[in-house]
């Protein structure tokens, strides 16, 4: 008898055990969320919204349905990852904090791609942090008002020149952080045009001197870095010389429509020429990185204040102004 009953008590057991194995697994393989990858004219990313509590882990298969896609998380360290077709790629995300997360598509597949962007909703407890306004709404700057420089220089600044120059001089006043971000090259070029001990220079020094300016408010480590992210986000559309030329150029000019005909607010309309002086002298850095973070209101200009922190924002605008400024070498 008692050999019947510990056969029964081993039997429960094995079977317990390989119940529990069994829940064990299904429980892990219905955490997992298959993420399919399409060009944005076909659907984009499927599902586009995912949900996971904080600290838990969100388990994901990646896999392109028609062309080479990229996966990464917006504001985040977590590398990029190839989204082939055919293949199934797994990744295991961890959110430590709740919030509101966007995911997106790092590989140029079309004039769209910037549109391929999804978003990750992490539950859980929040901590309060502190709401501040973009500089350029703090400024009261309306980001969208045409504007074009009034005065430009004759031959490109030089930065070098201009450092040269500054030697003798205290330019410290032109050159604090928030001077430099709340004012245009035009703006600065013509106040100091006006300040008594500089009125002996000439136009063009005085450009030298604004160029000088501009990238003691930067540092090569930064402009480094910004360019890599201009190449991979920005290049397709405003080319790798800044002159608007990009690889999609072409489709942005067939899709070219005034803001205001469009039923939806997103058509194309040709990326801005960061080579003309007219244009890129009479905008303020706050200018600048207000267009970056919000986007262009249906010029095709997508919002990158989801997807690159605020360093990098102002380390891109410090990069633009390098197609009117010759760089210290």
């Amino acid at each position: 008898m008692s050999e019947r009953i510990a056969r029964i008590f081993v039997a429960v057991l094995l079977l317990g055990g390989s119940l529990a194995i069994g829940i064990s697994w299904w429980s892990g393989q219905a955490d997992v969320v298959t993420l399919h990858a399409r060009m944005p004219e076909d659907g984009g990313w499927t599902p586009t919204d995912l949900t996971v509590e904080a600290g838990q882990p969100l388990r994901l298969r990646l896999t392109s349905d028609d062309v080479m896609h990229g996966f990464a998380i917006g504001q985040s360290d977590q590398p990029a990852v190839d989204v082939k077709p055919g293949e199934i790629t797994d990744l295991t995300l961890t959110f430590d904090q709740a919030g509101t997360y966007t995911f997106y598509c790092t590989r140029w597949c079309g004039a769209n791609h910037w549109r391929m962007r999804g978003t990750i909703t992490v539950t859980g407890d929040k901590p309060e942090e502190p709401i501040t306004q973009p500089l350029y709404l703090q400024l009261g700057l309306n980001i969208d008002a045409e504007h074009e420089a009034q005065v430009t220089p004759a031959e490109q600044p030089s930065s070098q020149r201009g450092a040269d120059l500054a030697l003798d001089l205290n330019l410290s006043a032109y050159q604090t952080l928030d001077y430099y971000r709340a004012h245009s090259p035009e703006q600065v070029w013509q106040e100091i045009r006006e300040d008594g001990i500089l009125r002996s220079f000439s136009d063009q020094q005085l450009w030298d001197m604004v160029a000088f300016i501009w990238q003691s408010n930067t540092t090569p480590e930064k402009l480094a870095e910004a360019q890599q992210l201009y190449a991979a986000n920005c290049a397709a559309c405003h080319g790798e010389s800044g002159a608007g030329d990009g690889v999609f150029s072409d489709e942005q000019a067939q899709g070219m429509v005034e803001a205001h005909d469009s039923p939806t607010g997103h058509e194309i309309v040709q990326a801005t020429d960061f080579t003309d002086p007219h244009h890129i002298l009479s905008a303020s850095p706050a200018a600048l990185q207000g267009k970056l973070i919000r986007g262009g209101m249906g010029t095709g200009m997508p919002m990158w204040g989801l997807i690159f922190t605020e360093e990098q924002t102002w380390s891109l605008v410090s990069y633009l102004y390098n197609f009117q400024f010759e760089e210290v070498q």
